[in-house]
């Protein structure tokens, strides 16, 4: 995995190639990152039953031979509790206006409710072309439930796709929908390239993943993932990472009972590393406690979540 394209080995497309940025936008915990990670074809964002998983802005990219469709998974639009909270908000919100098109994301399993109704009046302030995609259509009981999504479409010109990210069914039609309202454009990556996330980010993510996993509602959002470093060897790649939480009593659960949580973090977290690098992974994961560091405007900054500007 490339941390950083090179601009000279960005080809020149095929006449009427299209491309595009596309800002999946949603409520916490409706498939964003699942259908993201589905399209391109490679889990670059982590995934959880928890929500509020993702924080910073992923990048995506799928190179088809008629478009290329790069993929801006946002954290889900929520009311923020704190100052983490606040930046991740502000840079969904920033997202919608800073792309070609936005893919509202809702789980039609459930009636519409009012997070939904809320992003609904936030997309119909904004001029950028609007996909609503109905998720989850696998786990859906009563297929009533998508007149309340299509009444927040209603007279606002959005065009409609129902899928399942899950299963994939329908994500070809989900495909070829948003490459219809791309424009034609530049490669803006090499074709081959997934993701513009430096490889660093997405070991820390894969962390960060397994810990979501494996303490559930013990401990939340409360955790930061640094990597410390990375050293890099003939036949093994060794991570040194750190995980920050807030509270001495977040560690004790980080560690388990003789070391037994981290333990099992630290395998699950490996294993999907593997996949990113050839020959083995050494992981070696330090568990600190920073207090309050979601509340810190200087730890937000050094653990990586800035409002972004553009």
């Amino acid at each position: 995995m490339s941390e950083h394209p090179d601009i000279f080995t960005i080809p020149t497309p095929p006449e009427n190639y299209r491309s595009g940025f596309v800002g999946i936008i949603g409520r916490p915990n409706v498939g964003k990152s699942t259908i993201m990670n589905f399209l391109v074809g490679q889990k670059i964002a982590i995934t959880s039953p928890v929500a509020q998983t993702t924080r910073n802005r992923l990048r995506g990219i799928l190179t088809t031979p008629e478009a290329q469709i790069i993929f801006v998974d946002t954290p889900g639009i929520h009311k923020p509790h704190h100052q983490l909270g606040r930046v991740l908000v502000k840079n969904a919100q920033s997202a919608i206006d800073s792309v070609d098109v936005v893919l509202f994301v809702v789980d039609c399993s459930v009636v519409a409710g009012g997070g939904d109704r809320y992003v609904a009046e936030l997309l119909a302030q904004t001029e950028t072309p609007v996909i609503l995609g109905l998720n989850k259509s696998d786990q859906q009981s009563d297929a009533d439930f998508d007149q309340t999504y299509q009444a927040l479409a209603a007279d606002r010109n959005w065009t409609i796709a129902k899928f399942s990210a899950l299963q994939g069914d329908g994500m070809e039609e989900l495909q070829q929908a948003i490459i219809e309202q791309l424009e034609p454009g530049p490669y803006y990556y090499p074709p081959d390239l997934v993701t513009d996330q430096p490889e660093r980010f997405i070991m820390g993510e894969l962390i960060r993943e397994q810990i979501l996993m494996m303490t559930r509602e013990e401990v939340p959002h409360s955790v930061a993932v640094e990597i410390e470093k990375v050293v890099e060897e003939e036949k093994i790649t060794r991570v040194f990472a750190a995980i920050n939480v807030e509270r001495p009593s977040q560690k004790a659960i980080l560690l388990g009972k003789g070391g037994g949580m981290i333990k099992a973090i630290g395998t699950a977290a490996r294993e999907q590393m593997q996949k990113l690098v050839e020959g083995k992974i050494h992981l070696e994961l330090f568990v600190k406690v920073m207090p309050k560091w979601r509340q810190s405007r200087v730890k937000l900054a050094e653990f990586g979540y800035r409002v972004e500007e553009e």
